[in-house]
């Protein structure tokens, strides 16, 4: 478990942001979770730690992690264990692992985690060019290519070899105890326009998600909307009444003109 913390990105608006790539690898099959995010706190980490045991199919026994301080009140050292901190050893407890920090100041020790963060230097292609939504796509695209490519220190193509893996991995827990740190989920409805409400403002979608009930997440300013599992959109949480994105009005055009 790591994060690729604090990187500058210029959105095509102009916006510079401060993004944030989660990664999580399963050490047998080398098999990776990655997730863009604006913040490393604490319950957001909780939050995509849940949702890349659920990607993955299972949990794992031990989860060697940075020092880092959502994790650790106290970095363990070459003399020291350290400690980890009590809403994360819950968390562990609750889902079933045991927390294995990296000593401080090695950072071999978890290389398996750092090597494919290397891979994610190709988001800088894209400075300027997206918005988050699209970058959130151009990170999966990465994530999924790493995913179905050679690895090569083990041979083996990650995505088959978790098939091996997911024997060794433990369920997860029930609903009761991950909406515990689960960032709260509403559900939305689509309307003839292709918007969804939230708080009193409209936002849009992509015309194909019409009619549907999506799931919304609000958190870090920002409204991201599933359908099922898949990334709807991403909207900057505002105060406008009206918030549409310039590819979806045009997509909406196209299928009004359609019809």
């Amino acid at each position: 478990l790591d994060w690729k913390e604090d990187m500058n990105f210029k959105l095509k608006n102009g916006e510079t942001i401060h993004i944030n790539v989660f990664s999580l690898v399963y050490s047998y099959s080398r098999f990776k979770v990655f997730y863009l995010s604006l913040s490393r706190k604490r319950d957001v980490l909780l939050h995509l730690l849940d949702q890349a045991f659920e990607t993955a199919g299972g949990v794992p026994k031990a989860l060697k992690t940075d020092n880092m301080k959502t994790v650790m009140d106290e970095p363990r050292t070459a003399r020291s264990k350290g400690k980890v901190n009590a809403r994360f050893e819950q968390f562990a407890k609750d889902y079933g692992f045991e927390t294995k920090p990296c000593t401080a100041g090695h950072p071999w020790s978890k290389g398996k985690v750092e090597n494919p963060m290397k891979a994610l230097d190709e988001l800088f292609a894209y400075n300027g060019k997206l918005d988050l939504y699209g970058l959130c796509l151009i990170l999966k695209e990465i994530n999924e290519r790493l995913n179905a490519s050679v690895h090569t220190t083990t041979g083996k193509i990650p995505i088959l070899h978790m098939e091996k893996e997911k024997d060794f991995l433990q369920a997860l827990p029930d609903a009761q105890v991950r909406n515990l740190y689960r960032i709260p989920t509403l559900s939305v409805k689509v309307d003839p326009q292709s918007m969804i409400s939230y708080k009193g403002n409209k936002y849009s979608v992509d015309p194909r998600h019409l009619g549907k009930k999506l799931d919304l997440q609000a958190y870090e300013g920002y409204l991201y909307l599933y359908d099922n599992t898949e990334l709807a959109a991403v909207h900057a949480i505002a105060d406008k009444k009206w918030n549409y994105q310039e590819e979806h009005y045009t997509a909406l055009t196209v299928y009004a003109l359609k019809d």
